[in-house]
Parts: C-alpha cells; structure tokens; sequence
C-alpha cells in the first residue's frame, strides 16, 4: 500500500473538488480503487502506488482546471481520468477558451481532444468535415462556431442546410407548403441557434435572411459570398449533391460539413457523396477532415458503450 498527502490552499477549491454529495471523489476512488480521506484543506490518498499516483494526477489536473476558472463535472472528470490513465492529462489544459456564450450566459467550450481539434481546423481551414458518431458535437460546434464569426463580423449570413432524405414521396402527405414539410429535418439545426442566440434574436436575424436554414435542394444555382455555410447530416447526400453543395462556396466563406456514416439512410445502391468526397479531397490545401470516436461523445456514458457495441457487432458481421 502506498499513500500520498495533497495540500489544497483555499476552502472553496474543496467544495469545488468534492461536488454534490462528494460526486466527484467518489468518481476517482471508484475508477482508481484508492481511498481517499479529508483532513481540513489536506487530502489523504491510499492505494496501490500506480493507483494512487493516478489519482494524485487528477486532483492536481482538477485543481488547475478550477484555478483558471472551470467548473468540475461528471462528464470533465471522466474525460480527464480517460487521459490520466493514457498518461496524458496535460492535454486536459488545452480545453479551455471559449467559444461563444449562448443566450442564457453559458459557455461554449470543446470537451475533448477531438473536439478541440476540430474546432482549431475550422478556424485554420476554408473547409472542414467532421465525421463522427452521434453526441461528439459536430453539428453544436460548428453552430457555435458561426455563431462567433457572425458577432464578430467576420461574416454576413450564416446558412445552414441538411438534406431530407425522404422528400421524393413522404413529404407531399404532409399538410402545408415546402417549408413547413421540411422543418422536421431542419429542427436540430434550429435548436442549436435557439439556444445560442435566443428565440427573439434569431427570428430578427432570419428575417433580415442573415441566417437562413434551408433544406440541400435550395442551393442549387446559388454562390454563398461572406457566409459560414454548415452541411449536416451529410452522409445522405449522393455524390451529386455533395459536388453541387461543396462548389457553392463564395468568397470569404467557410464551409463546415457533418456527418455519421454508420447512419446511411439512403436507398439502398446509392453511394454516400460524404464518404465518397472525403476520399477524393483528402489531401488538398484549406481542406481539413476531421474523424471523431467514442471517446470524444459527450452524451450521457452509455452513448460510448452503445457505439462501441455496434461497431464490434459489424466488425464481427464483415467477418
């Protein structure tokens, strides 16, 4: 058995560091199997010494990350055990900077390595694609993303488009006109700018056409000048579409495109214009492909489990 003693300066910073009913201790004892004992501003670690030196880590990781402002919760906590065990917690630091503040105040940060990378190559690049499974925040970022362009006047208009996928035949049962039939597609779209620019706010600036979400098909013949154009769910588009979406773009614009391509919904024999595209401009300058994994989910844990299910149940399927 070993044991390690941990000085914190502050009373706060306990508080801060325990979490609700002591979450957040009780999290690293499970995940290291240590103790650990608090004696006033002094933390008592015991365990087994790669176990408690892990665990050491991460309270000096969490410790940092509260000094420059940050908020301990399950979900950091758990990302940064993940890379203290990989013996990469110092990479925990790059997390922080903000992206945007949405409508109530709240912060727009990445949560992972993934995530952080991703946003550097949008704002390094003309084009990115972000390709990944649900819940690594491909979509929400690049949302946040021309959100902080657009308050910062780097852009005039922010477009954003998905293909509906179904729209040859099921969409002419739906009551109302095109745009009405179409909305269900768009919805996530239009959460993500709710909740970053508030209701009132984004009616205002769609109505001024400085943001327009629209389904793939009203692109056609356009050429989007000063724009942040995002593509989501793009792993159904054909080839076709995708060729016609990417040579939209005008001068000063950026072009974000997401997608899942273990969720193909096209028909079946039709090629996916978002894994076909990522093959064909992989190496051409200004044009970054981003890959996310499990591990950069941020939904709830069973998320990553779920995936990792799926992808093990179709490797052995190929088999």
């Amino acid at each position: 058995m070993a044991e390690q003693s941990i000085s914190i300066e502050r009373i706060d910073q306990i508080t801060g560091l325990f979490g609700n009913f002591d979450e957040n201790i009780l999290a690293i004892e499970k995940e290291f199997n240590v103790n650990i004992l608090n004696r006033g501003t002094d933390l008592r670690v015991t365990g087994e010494p790669e176990d408690v030196d892990k665990a050491v880590r991460t309270i000096d990781e969490l410790i940092k990350a509260m000094n420059r402002g940050e908020t301990i919760n399950s979900q950091n906590l758990s990302y940064l055990m993940t890379l203290v065990e990989e013996g990469n917690e110092d990479k925990f630091e790059k997390l922080s900077g903000c992206i945007c503040i949405t409508s109530n105040g709240r912060p727009i940060k990445p949560k992972t390595i993934g995530q952080k990378n991703y946003v550097e190559a949008i704002k390094e690049n003309t084009i990115v694609f972000g390709i990944g499974p649900a819940g690594t925040g491909k979509t929400y970022l690049a949302v946040a993303m021309a959100v902080a362009a657009f308050r910062n006047k780097e852009i005039n208009r922010i477009v954003l488009t998905r293909p509906a996928v179904e729209a040859g035949e099921k969409l002419g049962f739906l009551p109302g006109d095109l745009q009405t039939k179409v909305d269900p597609y768009l919805r996530p779209l239009y959460d993500a700018l709710y909740d970053m620019l508030g209701s009132e706010s984004f009616q205002k600036y769609q109505e001024r056409q400085s943001i327009e979400v629209a389904p793939l098909a009203y692109m056609r013949g356009r050429t989007l000048d000063d724009s942040f154009i995002i593509l989501d769910e793009a792993q159904n588009t054909t080839p076709e579409q995708m060729k016609m979406f990417l040579t939209r773009l005008g001068f000063n614009s950026k072009a974000v495109i997401t997608g899942d391509v273990t969720q193909i919904d096209l028909p079946d024999g039709r090629r996916s214009g978002l894994i076909e595209a990522s093959k064909i401009l992989k190496n051409i300058e200004g044009i970054h492909i981003n890959y996310f994994t499990e591990r950069d989910v941020v939904r709830h844990k069973l998320v990553q489990k779920i995936i990792k299910a799926y992808e093990k149940y179709e490797r052995e399927g190929r088999r």
